[in-house]
């Protein structure tokens, strides 16, 4: 498996290798905020990649979103659709450097494009950078995929491995309102840290 590095993804998106973009926010996780109330919120966007999600956030009121991925070339294509983001909200880093604080984080195409190996540290870490009674909401696909190269696929029983020592699962199962061709192939989940 070839290693997935900074460069690995800077040179995805240098060669416009971006498949996963589906070119903006996804109808779960927009369902999901358009009913959240509190715009004070402080939310990160992990592997953000162009952060649509982020764009909508920030178009409707949320203004402590944060970002994080380890291309400046994602962050670049973010802020120049979004310039009055703060540039202390796009963080380039590894992930698993980051130590802030947040009340929400949403998860969108990033669990599947690390290593698998690398995913019971992804759950601690999500579980540490929360606030007491903090959430992770989002997507993670419901199908093997590719075991060579993102996007790696998983199943809801191997999830909960890596969730259940961290979180209250509030929702782990089929998202009824993915896109035409993730279609019965993502859950939706909403976990709350313990």
């Amino acid at each position: 498996m070839q290693e997935l590095t900074s460069d690995f993804w800077i040179n995805r998106y240098k060669e416009n290798d971006t498949g996963w973009d589906i070119g903006y926010v996804s109808t779960p996780i927009k369902d999901y905020i358009d009913q959240l109330t509190n715009k004070n919120l402080r939310i990160l966007i992990p592997g953000c990649g162009n952060a649509y999600e982020a764009e909508y956030l920030f178009n409707n009121g949320f203004k402590k979103v944060f970002v994080i991925d380890f291309s400046p070339i994602a962050l670049a294509n973010f802020k120049k659709r979004l310039p009055a983001i703060p540039d202390n909200q796009l963080i380039c880093d590894d992930f698993f450097n980051h130590k802030e604080k947040y009340d929400l984080i949403i998860e969108q195409t990033f669990f599947c494009a690390i290593s698998p190996n690398l995913r019971s540290k992804y759950a601690k870490h999500v579980s540490e950078l929360l606030n007491k009674n903090g959430k992770l909401i989002g997507l993670l696909f419901n199908n093997p995929l590719n075991d060579d190269k993102p996007p790696f696929g998983g199943s809801k029983e191997e999830y909960l491995n890596y969730f259940s020592p961290y979180f209250n699962i509030k929702f782990m199962d089929a998202a009824y309102n993915s896109i035409p061709p993730r279609k019965n192939k993502e859950l939706f989940i909403n976990l709350s840290k313990k």
